[in-house]
């Protein structure tokens, strides 16, 4: 099929030179190229996901992100504690 694309001189001029050198056509190394975004896009990696933190024997060191919150303010209390403080806040700030 044909078409038309808009390339920046710079770009076709390498690309022209790359086609002669590798003694191929312009049109192969630009489906080569398509093809390789198009699978580059294909296989990406899924998005990172943080887990539980999982022992040795494949029991969860932590029972769930509940029990992880109250371990990072335990030290103010626990969560309990910090929404009291969050409630107090937000009524000060009542008129």
């Amino acid at each position: 099929m044909k078409t038309t694309v808009e390339i920046s001189p710079a770009l076709l001029l390498e690309a022209k030179a790359l086609a002669r050198e590798q003694q191929t056509t312009l049109k192969s190394l630009l489906e080569e190229g398509i093809r390789l975004a198009l699978d580059r896009r294909r296989r990406r990696v899924k998005p990172f996901q943080l887990r539980m933190p999982v022992a040795h024997l494949g029991r969860p060191l932590i029972s769930g992100w509940a029990s992880v919150r109250e371990l990072i303010y335990e030290d103010r209390g626990g969560m309990a504690a910090v929404s009291a403080r969050r409630s107090r806040n937000r009524s000060q700030r009542l008129p």
